[in-house]
Order: structure tokens, then C-alpha cells, then sequence
């Protein structure tokens, strides 16, 4: 069965997508995997050089709106940055409802615009256009390539046994961001002004375009939070590397805002959507070379764990362990429409 909402579990994935993938081809070097941001295709006989290629839609949430351009460039480059690439090139498919408002077109297209600009990336084609069934703005699909060295990927699969675990920014950022702005009034009336305002902030926290090229010459294996946050992005690394990895609870630091909305919507921010939030992994001797690098962008970053051989676990704040499973249903999802009621 198929979830109500969001990206199909790795039963289904491995069941129905990863089995028919078309025509083979020589030059690809990363092709479709469970948890892996994008593909990377070599472009020369050498393999040296090499296109980093992404897709990604953006749901077109209402409390989004005023954000949505700045989201749909920032979300698609995430996942060809977060390979260690520079993302480049950017096509998009930008679908709108029926009795959209042409300002409202020029407010997301002029944020597209102006992220591209900030990023050095340049839009090379897409398609726009008016259409029923659609009841908010959809980035139907952005394209995002970026072009560079093969020995700068930096993909979830290549995780090292012994290697730390850092996370940058904390998580459920987007989780809190989003459920900020949507029910602001609600929680204002909680939680207080000020809880509320540092909350909203996170909208901007979702991007690891930063976090990611900062990291990249020092990690190993790269990964942003996205739906099932923060342990499901761990799970997903270790997967794919085939690695065990050990997580400490009393490491990942969940600043105020975000715990305070999360107990209000009775989520948990350790599993709940994270974009922004990147998880990578690297030698323990880079790990302050990182660090400091990060924190030069004004980027937290935590170490939270570290990547063994077999086993996968979480210890406890109170030193009880529990074996790390991939979120099968992120919670933000049900909180999300519940606010819109």
C-alpha cells in the first residue's frame, strides 16, 4: 500500500522503481537509490569529469506562499550540493491553479530569480502554465545540474567505519518552520511572541546548500534530513554504506522554539521533516576542521554519533539503547493538516 502522503517507502521503491530503470548506460557512475539525493553521469572516457543531476517537486503549501520561490530553488539545490558538487543549471515546471493572480506569479518567479542569482546558478529552461485539479502554486518538478570532479562526490554510500557523525543546524527545522507560519495565531496564544518569531526563522533554515560545499573536502558521506528527519537520514547512510552506527540522544541539541512546537503538535523532532538539517560523516581528525568552517558561515553543527561496524542504535539520554529503524510515517504530515483546520 502506498502512503497517504509523501515519498513511497523502500519496500515500494525496491518493488516497483528500482527494478525498471530503463536502458542501461555505461556512464552512469550513481543511479537511483533509496535515500540518495541525486545522479551522478560521467561526461568524459576518463570518468573524471562528471554532471550531478537532481529532481525535486515542491509542495505547494499555503503557508508557504510568501516563501515559495526562495523554497523551490533552495530545496532542488540542496540535493545536488549535499553530493559536494556546486549546483549550476536549473530547469522547472512550475504548474498553477486556475484564478492565480499574475503578481503573485511575479512575487515566486522574482524569488526564483533572485536565489538563482545568489547561488551563481542559471535557469536554462522549464515550462508554466494554468491548470485544474491544482489548488495551491506547484513546482511540478525542478531540475537542478551541477558539474565537477568525480573524487568531489561525497554521496550517502561512502560512510567509513570509525568515521564521526555531525548534524548541522538541529533538527525538525522544516517541520517547525512550516507549522510556525501555518499556525502562528495559535501558537502565539501558546507559546508567546517570542517563541513563535524565533520559530518562523527556521522557514530560512532550509536550505544545506551552504552547509554542504562548506563540508564537502572534509567528509566522507553527505545527507540532508529530509522526511523522517534526523534518525531517518542516519538510517539511510548507514544503508547505504553498509555500516552500523551508534547515535546518542543526549548529543543532538533541540534548541527551545523547536521543542516547545513539537510538544504542541505532539510530534517528535527527532523522525519529523528536517530540510536544512545536514547529516555527513567524516575521519574524527576533520571533525573540528569542519566545525570551524561551519561556524565561520554562522552554522551549528553537533557531533551526535559516530558510524561502527554491524549494529545500529540509538542510546538513550538515560544510557538504554534501541535499535535505529527507517521511519516508515514522518508525523509532521498529520500535523500539518491538522493545523489547517
Amino acid at each position: 500500500m502506498l502512503p497517504s502522503i509523501g515519498k513511497i517507502d523502500r519496500m515500494v521503491f525496491e518493488k516497483i522503481i528500482y527494478p525498471k530503470l530503463g536502458a542501461a548506460d555505461k556512464h552512469i557512475i550513481l543511479g537511483p537509490q533509496h535515500g540518495v539525493d541525486a545522479a551522478v553521469i560521467s561526461i568524459d572516457d576518463e570518468k573524471e569529469d562528471v554532471m550531478v543531476i537532481a529532481e525535486d517537486p515542491t509542495f505547494g503549501l499555503p503557508s508557504l506562499i510568501d516563501y515559495f520561490g526562495w523554497a523551490i530553488v533552495h530545496i532542488c539545490a540542496s540535493d545536488v550540493a549535499v553530493l559536494g558538487v556546486p549546483p549550476k543549471y536549473l530547469t522547472i515546471s512550475l504548474l498553477l491553479p486556475p484564478g492565480t493572480e499574475v503578481n503573485l506569479l511575479d512575487k515566486i518567479w522574482s524569488q526564483v530569480h533572485e536565489e538563482c542569482k545568489k547561488l551563481n546558478i542559471s535557469i536554462i529552461g522549464g515550462h508554466t502554465g494554468v491548470y485544474p485539479g491544482i489548488s495551491y502554486p506547484l513546482n511540478g518538478g525542478c531540475t537542478v545540474i551541477g558539474m565537477g570532479k568525480r573524487d568531489q562526490i561525497k554521496p550517502p554510500s561512502n560512510a567509513k567505519v570509525g568515521d564521526k557523525i555531525l548534524l548541522t543546524k538541529g533538527p525538525a527545522v522544516e517541520a517547525v518552520g512550516v507549522l510556525a507560519v501555518q499556525a502562528e495565531q495559535n501558537l502565539r496564544e501558546v507559546l508567546g511572541t517570542k517563541i513563535v518569531e524565533k520559530a518562523k526563522k527556521h522557514i530560512f533554515d532550509m536550505t544545506v546548500v551552504e552547509d554542504a560545499l562548506t563540508s564537502a573536502s572534509f567528509a566522507n558521506a553527505m545527507h540532508d534530513a529530509t522526511e523522517g528527519g534526523v534518525l531517518n537520514a542516519v538510517y539511510e547512510i548507514a544503508e547505504a554504506s553498509k555500516v552500523g552506527c551508534k547515535i546518542y540522544e543526549e548529543k543532538i541539541v533541540i534548541p527551545e522554539e523547536i521543542s516547545a512546537v513539537c510538544n504542541y503538535f505532539q510530534i517528535d523532532p527527532l523522525i519529523s521533516i528536517s530540510e536544512g538539517a545536514l547529516i555527513l560523516t567524516c575521519p574524527p581528525s576533520n571533525v573540528s576542521l569542519i566545525q570551524e568552517a561551519l561556524n565561520k558561515k554562522g552554522i551549528d553543527s553537533w557531533e551526535i554519533g559516530e558510524i561502527i561496524k554491524d549494529q545500529r542504535v540509538i542510546v538513550g539520554k538515560d544510557g538504554s539503547k534501541r535499535i535505529l529503524q527507517p521511519v516508515k510515517v514522518d508525523p509532521f504530515w498529520e500535523a500539518y493538516f491538522r493545523s489547517m483546520q
